[in-house]
């Protein structure tokens, strides 16, 4: 009897462990679940043909006045060209400046959750700015811009053509497509003699830059100029106050020459407007 008595206690101790255990599991996966409600949604299934999944965030207040200047060195968003409708890069997409002037089409992805999508609107935006990785926060919590996450950190009026305020973070599908400009390609020349450092802008069809060239008016020969960081390229040649022509390839593999674009006697500073345009 003493026996029986003990494994029904044994039977009993068991049960108790085991139903410990249930609620233990249960509170763990509702502390998990509320966790997850303020994370970024995984994606779940395929993107559409032609896109790709990514999430986006905004930036620069509700005028995007704190989106001028950026990594790709425009400057003033609005006398550029560019509005407000930009957005930062991640690292996995920003490819360190050469990213600079590419236009993405995006549009909240309601399939992967649709909770703070607006239905039936895309907006098109360019690559104006770099969004830097925050080592201190998981990349699916705060850390959004960390490799090898893609991700915008759009100007806030053009994240709100697509996602809604309160919601602060949304899933994307996105595709580059080809930039609509107005007008040539610019060309602003800063520097001093023996570093000239030439900024790209108004660049349609790619919008960026794949490699650069000078040729200067007492030369036959076109110089090689070099990636210096954004929209930015220099040359190392003493060129102040020669007329310059510049060959430019975009990284859809077109190159246009723009022969005298910058006239003789130009100074530091200057911006000079050409007639040509990528297509």
């Amino acid at each position: 009897m003493a026996a029986v008595r003990v494994a029904a206690a044994m039977v009993a101790v068991m049960a108790l462990g085991c139903a410990l255990a249930v609620t233990a599991s249960d509170g763990v996966a509702a502390a998990t679940n509320a966790s997850s409600s303020s994370q970024a949604p995984a994606p779940t299934a395929p993107a559409p043909t032609g896109w790709l999944r990514a999430h986006a965030t905004f930036y620069g207040g509700a005028d995007a006045s704190g989106t001028m200047g950026g990594a790709c060195g425009y400057g003033n968003m609005y006398s550029q060209g560019y509005g407000t409708r930009t957005a930062a890069l991640s690292t996995v997409l920003f490819n360190d400046g050469l990213s600079c002037g590419q236009c993405y089409k995006l549009v909240c992805d309601r399939k992967t959750d649709r909770t703070w999508c607006k239905p039936g609107v895309s907006v098109t935006i360019t690559a104006t700015n770099y969004c830097p990785p925050n080592w201190d926060l998981p990349s699916d919590n705060g850390g959004w811009c960390n490799p090898p996450r893609p991700h915008f950190d759009m100007a806030q009026p053009a994240w709100e053509k697509i996602g809604i305020y309160r919601g602060g973070i949304i899933p994307v599908i996105y595709q580059r497509v080809p930039c609509v400009k107005k007008g040539g390609v610019r060309f602003t020349i800063n520097g001093h003699d023996y570093f000239q450092l030439v900024l790209v802008t108004n660049v349609a069809a790619s919008g960026s830059i794949k490699s650069m060239e000078v040729m200067s008016s007492k030369s036959s020969e076109w110089m090689p100029m070099a990636h210096n960081w954004g929209a930015q390229w220099h040359s190392l040649a003493y060129l102040t106050g020669q007329g310059l022509s510049f060959r430019v390839t975009n990284t859809d593999g077109q190159t246009l020459v723009f022969t005298n674009v910058v006239p003789p006697g130009w100074k530091f500073g200057q911006t000079f407007a050409s007639k040509l345009q990528f297509k």
